[in-house]
């Protein structure tokens, strides 16, 4: 995240992901060939210290339970590792994993709310930090503040969409095809997310230059 001042105000500028991480993720592509080719137990070691923090967030997004959360991510790695030999047949294994989480978190739901329906918009999140960046240091503690409560105010959808974005850096393509929404979906809910973010640092610095 980038905010610069112009004619006046801030404007917030935020790259977008979807350019800025072109093909494959290459790291996760060689782990899985170790996995399915070799059956490298070190290789899934890694595979799971470098995907398990943020599958384990966006499974209790979800679930609201971190020990639930825990067991869902859990019982996905178990499955990839029985599959392990069958793996070179997923074109985006991290893509596959989020997908699997997300399928796997919404059955547990389910079942929790039993007849109840239950969607993206169950989704809670609480964001504990803005991820902004050395250029913009800039920016008081209370504005940082003030931007953490706005994304943590965001609709549940919209909250996802910018978490998968911003906190997992993923691409739109991969978030589209994670949450099954088109990619000019997941653009709407970051313009939307962005445009709330900008409106509440200049409302917040045209308050202080009236006091």
């Amino acid at each position: 995240m980038s905010i610069f001042w112009r004619n006046g105000r801030f404007t917030i500028f935020i790259p977008a992901i979807a350019m800025q991480t072109p093909g494959k993720n290459t790291e996760i592509f060689e782990l899985q060939r170790r996995i399915a080719v070799y059956e490298d137990e070190s290789a899934f070691k890694e595979l799971f210290s470098i995907l398990y923090p943020p599958l384990k967030k966006f499974a209790a997004g979800f679930l609201r339970s971190s020990e639930t959360a825990e067991e869902t991510v859990a019982d996905v790695f178990m499955e990839i590792w029985r599959r392990r030999t069958e793996l070179m047949e997923i074109e985006d294994l991290k893509v596959y994993m989020y997908i699997s989480v997300r399928n796997a978190s919404l059955r547990k739901l389910q079942q929790q709310k039993k007849d109840a329906t239950v969607s993206l918009d169950d989704f809670t999140y609480e964001f504990t930090s803005t991820y902004i960046g050395p250029e913009d240091a800039m920016l008081t503690s209370e504005l940082l503040q003030k931007i953490q409560a706005v994304i943590n105010e965001l609709p549940p959808r919209c909250k996802l969409v910018y978490k998968l974005a911003k906190e997992d850096k993923l691409r739109y393509k991969d978030i589209s095809a994670i949450l099954n929404i088109s990619v000019k979906t997941v653009d709407n809910q970051l313009a939307m997310a962005l445009k709330r973010i900008a409106s509440a640092i200049n409302f917040r610095l045209k308050k202080d230059s009236v006091i």
